[in-house]
């Protein structure tokens, strides 16, 4: 994938993630702010749990910082895998919300 390509894939990520978020709050009364700067999303549940998801260029990946902690993706023109083996992007971020709201939540990517 070039890097046009990867960041339009990344781009779309993180706006679906955005749209989700606010599907969230209605769905399930939730207390969650979605804040975008450029390639950052950060979302913040009750005023205190953070998960930030970003993408990096660079390296063609996408990665998310949670109280579990960091994690990297690449794509592999299906879904974003994690680096190190541990579960798909939007399995982790299923798992991550869903800890963090107290509800099952499943992340759609």
């Amino acid at each position: 994938m070039n890097e046009t390509e990867f960041l339009a894939r990344s781009e779309a990520v993180l706006d679906d993630l955005e749209s989700q978020s606010d599907d969230w709050i209605s769905l399930y009364d939730l207390d969650i702010e979605a804040n975008r700067s450029g390639n950052v999303l950060t979302l913040v549940f009750d005023d205190a749990i953070h998960v930030v998801i970003n993408s990096q260029a660079p390296m063609q990946e996408m990665w998310v910082a949670a109280p579990s902690g960091g994690f990297h993706y690449r794509f592999d023109g299906q879904r974003w895998n994690d680096t190190r083996g541990g579960p798909h992007m939007a399995e982790a971020l299923s798992q991550i919300v869903s800890e963090a709201t107290g509800q099952p939540i499943k992340v759609v990517i």
